[in-house]
């Protein structure tokens, strides 16, 4: 079965090509903005042009638009293969990373949320969450419990707070998406916002 998978959720832009468990190509890019131009031609650059069976995509929490874009590519080409599409929580691939590099420890996965508020999950040795996602303003930081391993785009900030930390500054990358435990793949393609959107419908006043 050939899997491809999707991350575009933060400032990252990446996709991977696998066939079965082994990897056979992709890419990541920094990019901040342009998600939407760049992760198609990302995709028809794997081989086959990415086709596959099975399409895993971020749900999120990160970039409203970025989340957006991902899943409209995902439910796109599933819909062109007849392919299956799984999500997974963002975080859950930060702290599956991190969990590659430090092998039984839990994690604490610490990312820009935007507005002021950093996204803060900790997960088990296993890659499952022990706690529920929080959007925590940055002026709280400091009263924030967290595991010796921090990973993510805000670790250094959280790790200065408490002493003997260990600090990765890792970025959700495709390319490592089979990383993630299976139980948190899920056929309920609901975005993971994370916090309210910036956008809100006008008040209907009576």
């Amino acid at each position: 079965m050939r899997i491809l998978a999707i991350e575009c959720a933060t400032e990252t832009c990446s996709a991977a090509l696998f066939e079965g468990e082994a990897y056979l190509a992709g890419a990541c890019e920094v990019l901040g903005r342009g998600h939407a131009e760049r992760l198609v031609p990302m995709i028809s650059e794997l081989p086959g042009k990415g086709r596959a069976d099975r399409i895993l995509v971020s749900l999120g929490p990160g970039s409203f638009t970025g989340v957006r874009v991902g899943l409209a590519a995902a439910r796109g080409l599933a819909l062109a293969w007849g392919a299956e599409v799984l999500g997974y929580p963002t975080l859950a691939l930060v702290a599956a990373m991190a969990e590659a590099a430090h092998p039984g420890e839990p994690v604490t996965v610490c990312m820009n949320g935007g507005h002021g508020e950093w996204f803060v999950q900790d997960f088990a040795a296993d890659g499952l969450p022990s706690a529920d996602l929080a959007a925590v303003p940055m002026a709280l930081a400091g009263g924030l419990s967290a595991h010796k391993v921090i990973a993510g785009s805000r670790s250094g900030e959280l790790a200065a707070f408490s002493t003997g930390s260990i600090s990765l500054d890792i970025l959700p990358d495709a390319r490592h998406a089979l990383l993630v435990p299976g139980a948190l793949f899920t056929a309920n393609l609901t975005p993971l916002y994370g916090r309210a959107p910036d956008a809100r419908l006008p008040q209907v006043r009576a």
